[in-house]
């Protein structure tokens, strides 16, 4: 019963713990520093697999393994299941891998409802050495536990902030930071499709290519939306430090991601695709652009490095 209740976001809430699955995921959640209260076995042979100091820590319980069965959302159980402390990211030791290859690289997730795209999201960030991934409060619970399972140990390699209002997002960026939001909406099309990585867009004041960005226009509750300067996602954009905002499939993304965009100078980034294709998946948007971030970073990175060893005349 209690793992069953563990799975639900009001459990997770209201007592500031989530449920993690599988020798892997919880190996990674003991070595970053998670707090571990409850772990569930069906053979001492999945202890072994922990490490011992952090095990100790937590109430050990054996069960029969028809139970974490029944209890599981895998195909395949692994026999081993854990409540822990809701993660701080504050308190979390990454691993030093991760943070050695880390980069001035944020990401936004605005409105991401489906569990499967965010935890692809956040195994992407991770992979791209995302500094931080900060989530809106449209967005799905990270907890989800098929949010972990898509996330693949993300979780504890990047710092996720969730559940954040649009006015505190610029609280949770580093100084100077340029906003710059995902977009397949061809700037020479009349018609704007609005998909996974769209804006929400006006059927009569199309998105223009311009060097500054165009006149706001309102949506179809009479909100104000700018207008931002679109270019192409391979063209140079990433400056550190820059955070990329990826909107919902359903929702796309919202004004208050496209306000906070402009009013750092930040630009929509187009992935074109092929005409009648409507719109790219959400995690697929987000694959493209934080590993093209992450090349444009090293890229000035190295040259920047250059030009500091250059001999200086005599």
């Amino acid at each position: 019963k209690v793992v069953t209740i563990a799975k639900s976001k009001k459990f997770r809430d209201n007592h500031g713990k989530v449920l993690l699955e599988g020798h892997r995921l919880i190996k990674d959640a003991l070595e970053a520093g998670a707090v571990p209260q409850t772990l569930f076995f069906s053979t001492v042979g999945h202890l072994k697999l922990l490490p011992e100091a952090e095990i100790k820590r937590a109430s050990l319980v054996k069960v029969k393994f028809e139970d974490i069965k029944t209890w599981s959302d895998l195909v395949t159980p692994q026999g081993l299941l854990g409540i822990f402390s809701k993660p701080d990211p504050a308190k979390m030791s990454y691993p030093a891998a991760q943070l050695a290859n880390s980069l001035p690289l944020l990401l936004i997730c605005d409105n991401i409802r489906d569990p499967g795209n965010l935890g692809t999201i956040l195994r992407s960030a991770a992979g791209a050495g995302c500094e931080k991934v900060l989530l809106t409060k449209g967005c799905v619970d990270p907890w989800e536990p098929k949010v972990l399972r898509a996330g693949m140990g993300a979780h504890f390699r990047v710092p996720i902030i969730s559940s954040l209002d649009w006015e505190s997002v610029p609280t949770n960026l580093p100084a100077g930071t340029q906003v710059c939001v995902a977009d397949n909406n061809d700037p020479g099309c009349t018609s704007l499709p609005r998909g996974a990585a769209s804006a929400p867009a006006s059927p009569t004041a199309p998105v223009k290519s311009s060097p500054k960005a165009a006149p706001d226009h309102e949506d179809e509750e009479g909100a104000a939306i700018p207008e931002l300067a679109v270019q192409h996602y391979y063209k140079d954009w990433a400056r550190a430090p820059v955070a990329v905002v990826i909107g919902g499939e359903t929702q796309g993304l919202s004004p208050a991601a496209l306000g906070l965009a402009a009013s750092t100078g930040g630009r929509r980034l187009l992935i074109p695709v092929v005409p009648g294709v409507d719109s790219l998946n959400s995690a697929i948007a987000a694959g493209i652009l934080l590993f093209e971030g992450r090349r444009q970073l090293l890229w000035r990175h190295k040259q920047e490095d250059g030009r500091h060893k250059l001999p200086v005349p005599g």
